[in-house]
């Protein structure tokens, strides 16, 4: 990251945080993308509560579709937002007739200058916040999505 980075505008903010994402001793995978999600959310000052779905009464045992339903259920949520890639995964019908509302959440496009070259998409929020200050990655993140 340093030899790709070291130069863009928010280096020095962003650095901290990937090293200590990077330098987690975590040895199980979960454990280390959970911790990675939450140390990104703090530095974005971004206060959702995250909750393990392990953590959940239900049977562990289900799978797919059926788990996120039970989930859903578990907790007492009348929504349920997936990210666009699962419109395949997820009926809308077998939600609906459990009174759950699916959505699925697309995000909008953010075109910022990369280090006057052409500009590449997605390449992660690392490099977002690379290139942007962190409020506006916040403003981003918060904001700029569209519910189908």
């Amino acid at each position: 990251m340093k030899g790709a980075y070291r130069h863009a505008p928010y280096f020095a903010s962003t650095a901290g945080l990937l090293d200590s994402i990077a330098g987690d001793p975590q040895e199980n995978l979960f454990g280390f993308l959970h911790q990675a999600l939450l140390k990104t959310c703090a530095h974005l000052d971004i206060h959702t509560p995250l909750r393990v779905s392990s953590s959940v009464p239900i049977d562990h045992a289900l799978k797919g579709q059926d788990k996120v339903l039970a989930i859903c259920q578990a907790v007492g949520a009348t929504s349920y937002i997936n990210a666009i890639g699962g419109t395949e995964l997820y009926s809308r019908d077998q939600f609906a007739a459990r009174g759950l509302q699916l959505q699925f959440l697309r995000s909008c496009p953010f075109e910022y200058p990369q280090f006057g070259a052409p500009f590449v998409p997605w390449l992660s929020i690392a490099d977002v916040m690379m290139f942007n200050p962190v409020g506006a990655v916040r403003e981003r993140v918060m904001t700029h999505y569209e519910l189908i």
